[in-house]
């Protein structure tokens, strides 16, 4: 007898035996129990959940005979009645399962929708099971439509896709949708257990754990990599075996890499990924491990409650609880996101472990400096924004490496505690005390040459887009009478649609001279707008809106056209959009307190 691999053989049976999707399996237990049934099920979810699973126990529940032939309706299908039984053999004449991944096109559909009209044979319902929906083409979603609204009473349908996202809204109106998770790894891990057990296989806690967490929420997936486990194991599962297969990094490296990080240690952190290099071991498991510590040490640290007491069964914890309480919240926020931004460039570099070096490195570089003089500047700078001009116009030697590094602190410290200032709105400037003590004035006596600096100039914020715009050049127009006439002539006509293309541009670009009772000038600036054909046209339409004329074209300069006129309201009515926007309170205190930035294009008048 051929071998059965663990999927298949402890497939679920019943509801009582699937696992992770309590909230599918209580909505439908209780619709079969009550029989409010739905004509089309929609089953969402990743690969390995359990959706061509529940559509098979669903079809077992809907046609169940019961043990003694006598049964109905139910949400614990018996198992051996033919029905059941021919549904787990995959035989049941009345139960029919689609791959539209393969058959996707109308045809299929269609060869599938004949048998709707046929009552069931064996069973009380036909059901039409359709994995992979999202697969199908346009036309054939099209051609299933009307018969998913409204199928025959014995007809059920079942859909199953990974992608909802492709699948028609058409589609989703027709169907009950449920949304299966992805199961966690203490549950995956459970199950685990169970069949291992089942099977008489010595497994230990830690390799269940590395299953499960490789499953990454599929119970498919973690039944064939326990397969795999079992005969890499030859019979058992250990940590070291299933981490060996799996290609994962012991958690001892990622607890070292930091501890070195957090104490700012570059040389272990270096040492650590070149073991990893000569172990052979993955550069992206390595970050992957990191980022799912680093993510419980911010969970400590956000409730430290979550801490106190340690999970005897977990032996990562305690590890975890020790880093969260030496590392800071803030490095552990930055060296979560340089984890998770590392893992994609990994490919990018010719070596992996050199860029998982570079990586690593990266907190270092960021790390802030816990040096006493350099916290004592940083504060020193922080407390006072205001200097005097004067300590800052005081010549410096020029063998001075950093003169301004030398002369601020030295200002700094000197200037009295008067010249505190607060936070200014923007578009000011701040000014100096205007007293001067002793030894400044000392100073200027001694040296009458450096030159007195009256202010210091800060960022200059515009107060309205109106000042940003003032010294921009517009362009040019200059209304007359005969402009007004001849653009409310020329929106008449482009509201009629009686000029068009080249005709209606030689309107809008031309601007109306002088008119008499049979003729009026025009003046246009581009020669190719001054043909014959555009010139019969407009005056034609003209001549439709009731102005009898002939029209005589000018080439020369144009200082009142339509196109002006309309750019000149569009640009006014711009500049009020953005005054509205740049005045707005919030907005300014936005970009007063942090220094926010309005995206040019981005304002759009109403």
């Amino acid at each position: 007898m051929s071998y059965l691999v663990l999927a298949r053989k402890y497939r679920p049976r019943n509801f009582s035996e699937l696992v992770g999707q309590d909230h599918v399996v209580k909505a439908l237990s209780n619709a079969l129990t009550t029989q409010r049934l739905h004509h089309a099920y929609l089953f969402t979810g990743t690969r390995g959940v359990g959706k061509t699973t529940i559509s098979r126990i669903l079809a077992k529940s809907l046609n169940c005979q019961g043990a003694d032939g006598t049964g109905s309706i139910t949400a614990t299908p018996c198992g051996v009645c033919p029905a059941c039984s021919d549904i787990d053999a995959g035989r049941f004449v009345d139960y029919t399962e689609l791959d539209a991944a393969s058959n996707r096109g109308v045809d299929e559909v269609q060869a599938l929708l004949e048998q709707a009209v046929y009552k069931p044979v064996q069973g009380r319902f036909k059901v039409f099971m359709i994995d992979e929906v999202h697969m199908l083409t346009g036309h054939a979603f099209n051609a299933m439509l009307k018969t998913l609204e409204e199928p025959p009473a014995y007809l059920k349908f079942v859909l199953a896709t990974t992608d909802p996202q492709k699948v028609p809204a058409t589609v989703l109106s027709r169907c009950l949708q449920f949304n299966l998770r992805p199961m966690a790894p203490e549950t995956i891990a459970e199950h685990l257990q169970k069949v291992l057990q089942v099977e008489n296989v010595v497994a230990d806690a830690a390799s269940l754990r590395l299953l499960a967490r490789a499953a990454r929420g599929s119970m498919r997936d973690a039944l064939s990599l326990a397969d795999q486990a079992i005969s890499f194991g030859a019979g058992q599962l250990e940590e070291a075996g299933v981490r060996q297969m799996l290609g994962s990094v012991d958690r001892s490296y990622v607890f070292r890499l930091i501890d070195a990080l957090a104490q700012g240690d570059g040389k272990t952190v270096v040492e650590t990924s070149e073991s990893l290099r000569l172990h052979g071991l993955s550069a992206a498991s390595t970050l992957e491990e990191m980022s799912a510590v680093l993510q419980r040490m911010a969970v400590l640290q956000a409730v430290p409650n979550a801490g106190t007491e340690v999970d005897e069964t977990d032996p990562d914890a305690a590890d975890v609880a020790r880093l969260a309480r030496l590392m800071p919240t803030d490095e552990t926020q930055l060296l979560y996101s340089i984890c998770l931004y590392g893992r994609a460039e990994l490919g990018l570099a010719p070596d992996e472990y050199a860029a998982l070096t570079m990586v690593l490195l990266r907190l270092l570089a960021f790390k802030p400096s816990t040096g006493t003089a350099s916290a004592a500047q940083k504060k020193t700078l922080t407390d006072a924004p205001v200097v005097r001009a004067a300590a800052l116009a005081r010549p410096v030697p020029a063998s001075s490496p950093a003169p301004m590094a030398q002369a601020l602190p030295t200002a700094l410290a000197s200037e009295p505690a008067a010249l505190a200032v607060s936070s200014l709105p923007p578009g000011r400037q701040l000014h100096v005390h205007s007293a001067a003590s002793a030894s400044d004035q000392a100073m200027g006596e001694a040296a009458p040459s450096v030159n007195k600096i009256v202010a210091i100039p800060v960022r200059v914020q515009a107060d309205s887009r109106t000042e940003a715009l003032a010294g921009q050049s517009a362009p040019l127009l200059l209304p007359s009478e005969e402009g007004e006439f001849w653009q409310r002539t020329v929106q008449q006509l482009i509201a009629s649609e009686a000029i068009t293309a080249m005709v209606r541009e030689l309107a809008l670009q031309s601007q109306l001279i002088a008119r008499d009772t049979d003729q009026w000038l025009l003046r246009i600036e581009r020669e190719s707008l001054n043909q014959s054909g555009n010139r019969d046209r407009l005056a034609n339409a003209l001549q439709g809106a009731g102005h009898a004329v002939s029209l005589a074209v000018e080439v020369g300069r144009v200082t009142d056209s339509p196109a002006r006129r309309n750019a000149a309201q569009a640009a006014e009515r711009q500049l009020a959009a953005e005054k509205i926007i740049f005045e707005d309170p919030f907005v300014q205190t936005m970009m007063r307190d942090f220094a926010a930035k309005i995206v040019p294009g981005s304002i759009k008048p109403g």
